[in-house]
């Protein structure tokens, strides 16, 4: 498969999991594939995308699922850009995930991208707080009325 079909693809947002990974390695930045394909993070701060106050939809840097909405967005102060729910359910998957020191919660995309975790300390009314890589996401501001 070449880069224009496997962006073909994600135009259509069909088949992006028969996107091989050597293509998804051309596509993306080296920090989008290491967080993305290989379960990496960022450095806590760091990411571009923490305090973003537009208002608008984080869809995923590969496949460009909607997965999150500003208005899910709050400030958490663990240094990732945090949602206490998830904008679209259909676009996440929930794994356990035994990595790192016990059980956590990993938080995937419909087409495999690792997004970052999920915990149980959020805020009310879903006392979640979906914490996730700026890297894995592109934000699509709300176009003006």
């Amino acid at each position: 498969m070449t880069v224009d079909q496997a962006r073909q693809l994600i135009k259509e947002g069909r088949d992006l999991a028969s996107i091989p990974k050597g293509v998804w390695k051309k596509i993306l930045t080296p920090k989008q594939f290491n967080i993305l394909w290989r379960k990496g993070t960022e450095r806590p701060f760091t990411g571009s995308l923490l305090n973003n106050k537009q208002k608008g939809t984080y869809v995923t840097a590969g496949c460009r699922l909607p997965v999150f909405h500003s208005s899910q967005k709050y400030k958490s102060g663990t240094g990732w850009p945090s949602f206490w729910e998830m904008y679209s359910p259909d676009n996440i998957t929930l794994k356990d995930d035994w990595s790192w020191m016990g059980r956590r919660t990993e938080v995937v995309s419909a087409c495999g991208e690792h997004l970052g975790h999920v915990f149980e300390d959020g805020p009310q009314p879903t006392g979640l707080r979906y914490c996730i890589n700026s890297e894995a996401l592109v934000f699509v501001p709300d176009e003006e009325p």
